[in-house]
């Protein structure tokens, strides 16, 4: 699948998410509601994926941890917080070159609209 069809299926299924629940719970719930989501879209992903830190080519033990790897291509960061803030993205630009993927999905569930809650970003590595 297309990393832009991808994309499509997770803005379809957070906005599904988010209109079944709406803003206001804590971002596991929303992540596991989302992962019911793309499973009943036939989607595949990996959820709460551990990633590895390389120091020096020497593998550090790491917390580092993906909320969802959807089709091995793209990278879901999910918040539910009342702005997404600088950090945000640099945690998810951080994750995107540490697994070298092209496409990250910001997504804050905690706003009124959910279009209003989702960042693209896009790692030029």
């Amino acid at each position: 699948m297309a990393e832009n069809n991808i994309t499509n299926e997770i803005i379809g299924a957070a906005i599904e998410v988010h209109r079944e629940l709406g803003p206001g719970l804590m971002e596991s719930i929303y992540e596991e509601c989302l992962s019911i989501e793309l499973t009943s879209r036939n989607v595949y992903f990996e959820q709460q994926k551990i990633i590895p830190v390389l120091y020096k080519k020497q593998v550090i033990k790491s917390n580092f941890r993906l909320d969802l790897l959807v089709e091995n291509k793209v990278i879901v960061e999910l918040k539910a917080v009342e702005n997404l803030l600088p950090i945000h993205t640099a945690q998810l630009l951080t994750y995107l070159k540490l697994t070298e993927c092209r496409i990250g999905l910001l997504i804050n569930f905690n706003v009124p609209v959910l279009k209003n809650g989702i960042k693209r970003i896009v790692n030029g590595y």
